[in-house]
């Protein structure tokens, strides 16, 4: 607290990067309203405006004077900005003096014009709210030589000549105003070669990648206990015979003898032929069971996702996993037939009407595939892609917000610097905005494909687990 070099910064401070936006006031990104007592911040429009944009209510310096004003303060532009602290027609050569301690002055910090050493110590004094003691008279010189020896004179002097207290800027908007500073020069600076993966994200992806392959039975072997697929189709009712019933029929090249061959268009069926809606009810609920299953192992094998407390946990399942299982699925997604080949399985998307789903769900979730497939991601992605709709803090029941936020930040950064280390230029363009527009689509097809489990006779009766997930 003696000397005149600014004190490190608290280890509250360094993880201020870490901050959520919501765990600053409302608007807040960078600075202190000049005026007001309680230290908040000002909204990053404000950062936009040029010096003394304020107008003249603002006569004290902008919140960027407190850590980085310069000679150069001393510019006609910045003058009007002193309220009087400095004479008109002020020779610009001469040597500006710190007006605390006598020291040569750097600029106006916090109203008056200092030296670095004054400016520094009053931010830290009133920052930690030290009260300091005069072992005198309490009417010490204070000088250039002399500052040291009294802090409570010094303090006094430097409210004496009208340094505000209420144009200090709280740790966590100094740090937020540094990043905001290195992100705009970053972008000023022309684009170099992507930066390589740190050790942490290649781990990262290494572990999901491992839990990926050993829950995730890419051959579909665990398909062959599920009911068998049925796909039943029915005559629709004549007008010649109103009375004549409706048979169910299975179409000859429909059901294939190992269970798995694609449905047939409905445009390619006999005009008096109507799919029998529910016929593959039983195989997707028994699908439904297992694809859950290997979501919750996948789940289990992250480090993080097990620290969490349980609740969160449940919660986070019970909100990503139909998403999840739908990412999962494009990876066995055939582009030119449309269909998902499963091991010795095939389905197509009439499948899903089989089964009681809607076109209101099925046509846009066809095109989900279609586009993410596009894509062409590599298996890293996919499973990043994974740990990002599962970290999702949005999810209701989520107590620990703030880690969830962090972990699915962490995700989403990795996956943006493999994307820009392994899809160079022309290839990568965009492909990282593309994927999150799909996750936005994907969360609302979710919302459709619940209401509509939710509306089909006997569904959620038959997959207790599935019924567990959507409740």
């Amino acid at each position: 607290m003696t000397g005149d070099s600014q004190t490190p910064l608290s280890q509250t401070a360094r993880l201020g990067l870490a901050l959520p936006q919501s765990s600053f006031p409302q608007g807040s990104v960078t600075g202190e309203c000049p005026g007001d007592k309680q230290g908040r911040l000002l909204s990053p429009r404000t950062l936009s405006l040029p010096v003394g944009a304020w107008g003249p209510g603002a006569a004290m310096l902008s919140p960027s004077d407190r850590e980085s004003s310069s000679s150069s303060s001393g510019s006609p532009s910045v003058l009007s900005l002193g309220a009087g602290s400095r004479e008109d027609g002020e020779p610009e050569g001469e040597e500006k003096i710190c007006a605390v301690c006598g020291d040569r002055a750097t600029g106006y910090h916090f109203h008056v014009m200092t030296c670095e050493g004054c400016k520094g110590f009053f931010r830290r004094s009133i920052s930690k709210s030290v009260c300091f003691t005069c072992p005198f008279t309490r009417n010490c010189t204070i000088t250039k030589a002399k500052r040291r020896q009294c802090q409570a004179c010094r303090l006094q002097k430097c409210l004496a000549v009208g340094m505000r207290k209420d144009m200090i800027m709280s740790e966590e908007a100094l740090q937020m105003r540094r990043v905001l500073r290195k992100q705009k020069q970053q972008e000023r600076e022309p684009a170099g070669e992507p930066a390589e993966l740190t050790e942490e994200q290649e781990q990262l992806i290494s572990i999901l990648i491992e839990a990926h392959k050993r829950h995730f039975d890419s051959g579909f072997s665990q398909f062959v206990h599920c009911r068998p697929p049925v796909r039943l189709y029915i005559h629709s009712l004549s007008p010649q015979s109103p009375q004549e019933p409706r048979v169910p029929h299975v179409l000859q090249g429909l059901s294939q003898p190992e269970e798995g061959g694609p449905l047939a268009p409905l445009q390619s069926l006999p005009g008096d032929m109507l799919p029998d809606v529910f016929s593959m009810l039983p195989h997707f609920a028994d699908l439904s069971t297992v694809l859950i299953q290997q979501v919750i192992k996948f789940a289990k094998e992250i480090p993080a996702f097990r620290s969490l407390p349980i609740d969160d946990q449940i919660s986070l399942l019970k909100g990503a996993t139909l998403e999840i299982c739908q990412i999962q699925f494009n990876t066995v997604f055939n582009e030119e037939t449309k269909a998902w080949e499963c091991g010795q399985h095939c389905y197509t998307i009439q499948d899903g009407a089989l089964a009681g789903f809607q076109q209101i769900y099925l046509e846009p979730l066809l095109k989900f595939h279609i586009s993410l497939r596009k894509l062409r991601l590599h298996e890293a992605e996919y499973v990043l892609l994974l740990a990002i709709a599962l970290f999702s803090p949005d999810h209701p029941g989520i107590t620990q917000r703030h880690t969830v936020d962090q972990l699915q930040e962490k995700m989403a950064l990795t996956l943006k610097s493999y994307i820009d280390q392994r899809h160079p230029l022309p290839e990568g363009r965009l492909l990282y905005a593309k994927l999150l527009l799909l996750l936005t689509e994907l969360r609302t097809l979710k919302v459709e494909n619940t209401r509509q489990i939710l509306h089909i006779q006997d569904l959620t009766a038959m997959t207790p687990l599935l019924s567990e997930i959507i409740s």
